[in-house]
């Protein structure tokens, strides 16, 4: 699963975005990747490691759920039936 998310458009400032990407490795666990920063700029990263899905995927929509809170907005979604929770 992918989701992309990105703080509305200003005059005169670059928006922020956060991306969360969870997958599985070939070992079997899930891996919850996020992605932060300010477009055209380096960002930062961060990566989780989840034996089960259904743990992998609570912390997925926790992620998610913070970034709405803080205003992004969801701008791509990949293999998620319902993006906005």
């Amino acid at each position: 699963m992918r989701l992309y998310l990105q703080t509305p458009p200003e005059p005169g400032v670059n928006p922020h975005y956060y991306q969360l990407v969870l997958e599985q490795d070939l070992f079997g666990d899930w891996i919850l990747l996020r992605e932060w920063g300010s477009q055209g700029q380096r960002g930062s990263g961060r990566r989780e490691v989840f034996l089960e899905r259904d743990q992998a995927l609570a912390a997925f929509e926790r992620a998610r759920d913070a970034q709405v809170k803080r205003g992004y907005q969801v701008m791509f979604a990949k293999g998620m039936e319902n993006p906005y929770g």
